[in-house]
């Protein structure tokens, strides 16, 4: 490469970067500033204050966004605990075993993903009210799984199909049954898709808007997503700009500290396969 092409590599890629840094670094601006300071028209805060950050986590906006919180952090885990574990048996039997249907499994999946979930809230508002799952976690969690299940099923049968059979077939050799070879051999050798899996139905979960906005009613289960929509300032004629910027950033940082935790596994996750030999 030229370095005149190198120049232009690295002009695109510091563009990308400011790009895509702008609105985050613009919404921490935001939660530094006071009230009185928010509509300044300046980029950066005067002067730094945490009267956001009082508000929400011990001040009035405590009862609202704590709870939220809370919820969130455990919807989210067990949502995409029971995505893994079902992802994982279903992936394992369509990279493994010749069945009738195979196919129709991956496309089916593939079309729940593609789904409008703006389009099922309403009949699943009234069948869970019906059955008591309204404003509850099990009512969040298993809507969670038709956007979690279905894209880490198709993430993990890329993985699973890159093991060599060889590997199981040893394993069996030396007496462990079917089910001890895939939970002693595969679970392993699979275990950067498995974690990047887990992240990125994480994720899915976490963002979610519609479906806690829609089949919550109360701090009960409500995640924050759906919380900040119920924000308000200290009066109506107030914008909560300020709360709402510091709830996105204290929201935002499991998200940050996950990947730095697990950015070796996502690495390997997502360039698995990419090169053979």
């Amino acid at each position: 490469m030229s370095a005149r092409a190198k120049v232009w590599w690295w002009v695109g890629g510091i563009a990308i970067f400011l790009y895509c840094l702008f609105p985050v670094v613009w919404i921490v601006s935001l939660s530094l500033k006071a009230p009185a300071d928010l509509d300044d028209g300046r980029f950066l805060p005067s002067s730094v204050s945490w009267q956001n950050y009082e508000l929400i986590l011990s001040g009035s906006a405590s009862e609202l966004f704590l709870p939220a919180l809370r919820n969130s952090v455990g919807i989210c885990l067990i949502a995409t605990a029971i995505a893994v574990v079902l992802a994982a048996l279903c992936a394992y039997a369509v990279a493994r075993l010749d069945f009738p249907g195979k196919a129709f499994v991956l496309g089916l999946s593939l079309a729940v993903s593609m789904f409008p979930v703006i389009s099922i809230v309403t009949p699943l508002f009234n069948i869970w009210r019906s059955v008591g799952l309204f404003d509850t976690w099990a009512g969040l969690v298993i809507p969670y799984l038709s956007i979690t299940l279905p894209l880490s099923i198709w993430t993990l049968t890329a993985f699973f199909r890159e093991i060599p059979w060889e590997m199981e077939q040893a394993a069996q050799v030396d007496g462990a049954t079917t089910a001890q070879a895939f939970r002693k051999v595969i679970v392993p050798l699979a275990g950067p898709g498995v974690a990047t899996t887990a992240i990125i139905a994480f994720f899915l979960a976490w963002n979610d808007f519609v479906y806690g906005i829609s089949l919550t009613s109360t701090e009960a289960a409500r995640p924050v997503p759906a919380a900040l929509a119920f924000f308000t300032g200290a009066s109506q004629f107030e914008e909560p700009t300020g709360a709402i910027s510091a709830a996105a950033v204290i929201v935002t940082i499991p998200v940050v500290v996950l990947v730095l935790l697990f950015q070796r596994q996502i690495v390997a996750g997502l360039t698995q396969g990419a090169v053979k030999g």
